[in-house]
């Protein structure tokens, strides 16, 4: 496949979605392949290139995993060792809970802790405050009984880091796997930012107009106490240097036994658009028969999506910095190289027809800390609406990411609780109700969360 095949259709991709600015890698035979379309920001604009640095919200977590993962092959860190062993001032609302969650719940996503703590001003912003605080936290379920996504899981993930390494995350970061790895332009510190070329994210107004977001980082995930679940930023060149790493290049800081460990399945996932199990950290899916991991982040108007194909010895990166079809034209772009250098076709399963019955029973209202998930009918079609919460917009002193409007959704074939989003800048997201011991609805899964359900 050539250069200019991949610049026409990031081009072509850009623009049908609208998105100022975008910025592409891809690994394969061997070879690089880099394409970029567009501004930094509509305001003050420079042209896009393989350096410009994006915020990747939570691609971070695969770089806390990896270096937890050395401190692990150092024998300084054991995975199915209680994390209180290294963060013994840990306390939660649930005593049991606090004393049973593992570094590897952690790391796949399985504490059973809500997505995040949402009042985190209130400290000094460093994860020792952030600690201080999960006694606030929502507990969703046992320890090892599920997987939900959890910001706060790989907060807590870092602050064993600190504790182990007796530096801060950061510094820890760049002993432990920046440096190592030659990723010379991968930063957390916005000083070390704005020095360089970098996105600007942007969100639309209520007529569709885009506008630079404020503020850079994602709401929140500017204090250093969620560097590790999502402060990290960096471009498509140091991305493509992270992927060769994870595909083997990591010979003297990881042994290939830690990276293989790293990509193998370790709980499972149901209808989830993030993949069919969890490594560590990794998400896993297969295509077509072939083994993929990657992972996404989303920042405050800025996406980004890293796919590796260890087999294939193949990877593909792509940043853009609009919301919310940033996401779906990262999307666009990952399958268009799975297709086009690999051969191998992904495509999103056909839901069956409305069915007012099955929509009736799961319309209502579903809600995590920080967020509400509204699903309505109209008699025709079942939609879906996630937002956040209009107190915490109020109360908020900084600027938020718009919320999502409704956008119809379906029931999967093969009578069970799986839907899939049709419409919008969700589209394509797949998820499944969850039900009690009775049968009735209590929960529904998106984006690998958890929502809770409030109303009928």
């Amino acid at each position: 496949m050539s250069q200019e095949k991949l610049s026409e259709f990031v081009e072509v991709t850009a623009e049908e979605f609208g998105i100022p600015g975008v910025a592409v890698g891809v690994l394969a035979g061997g070879r690089e392949f880099r394409a970029s379309h567009g501004v930094t920001s509509l305001d003050n604009p420079l042209p896009v290139d393989d350096r410009t640095l994006f915020h990747l919200g939570s691609v971070t977590k695969t770089f806390t995993a990896t270096a937890l993962m050395r401190l692990v092959a150092e024998g300084r860190v054991e995975l199915d060792a209680p994390v209180r062993r290294y963060v013994p001032e840990l306390t939660l609302a649930d005593e049991a809970a606090a004393a049973r969650i593992t570094v590897l719940n952690l790391l796949n996503h399985t504490a059973g802790l809500d997505w995040n703590l949402i009042d985190i001003e209130e400290g000094d912003g460093s994860l020792a405050a952030f600690v201080a605080q999960l006694p606030g936290l929502a507990l969703i379920a046992p320890p090892g009984a599920r997987a939900s996504y959890s910001q706060a899981g790989y907060n807590l993930a870092g602050r064993i880091i600190e504790n182990v390494t007796g530096l801060s995350y950061e510094r820890a970061m760049s002993a432990l796997v920046l440096e190592p790895a030659g990723l010379s332009n991968t930063f957390f510190e916005l000083d070390d930012v704005l020095v360089r070329r970098f996105a600007v994210g942007h969100n639309p107004d209520e007529d569709g107009t885009l506008r630079f977001a404020q503020p850079w980082k994602a709401w929140r995930a500017g204090l250093r106490g969620n560097d590790p679940g999502g402060g990290i930023v960096s471009s498509v060149s140091d991305l493509l240097a992270w992927a060769r790493f994870h595909l083997g290049a990591a010979e003297g800081v990881l042994p290939a036994e830690a990276l293989r460990r790293m990509q193998e399945p370790t709980v499972e996932l149901r209808a989830s658009t993030l993949g069919d199990a969890v490594g560590i950290c990794w998400f896993l899916r297969e295509v077509e028969g072939v083994r993929a991991i990657g992972h996404g982040g989303s920042g405050n108007g800025q996406f980004a999506e890293l796919l590796i194909v260890p087999e294939r010895d193949f990877a593909v990166v792509s940043l853009a910095n609009a919301g919310p079809d940033g996401y779906r034209c990262n999307e666009a772009v990952v399958r268009w190289a799975l297709e086009h250098y690999l051969g191998v076709v992904e495509r999103d399963p056909e839901p069956i027809p409305y069915d007012h019955a099955r929509a009736r029973e799961v319309a209502g209202r579903y809600e995590i800390a920080a967020m509400n998930l509204d699903l309505a009918i109209d008699g025709t079609r079942l939609t879906l609406e996630v937002g956040i919460k209009p107190e915490l917009r109020q109360a908020s002193e900084t600027e938020m990411p718009p919320d999502y409007p409704p956008a119809a959704i379906g029931f999967l074939p093969g009578g069970g609780d799986e839907y899939i989003v049709t419409e919008g800048g969700l589209k394509g997201q797949r998820g499944f109700f969850t039900r009690d011991d009775g049968g009735t609805v209590v929960g529904v899964d998106l984006a690998g969360r958890l929502f809770g359900r409030t109303t009928s």
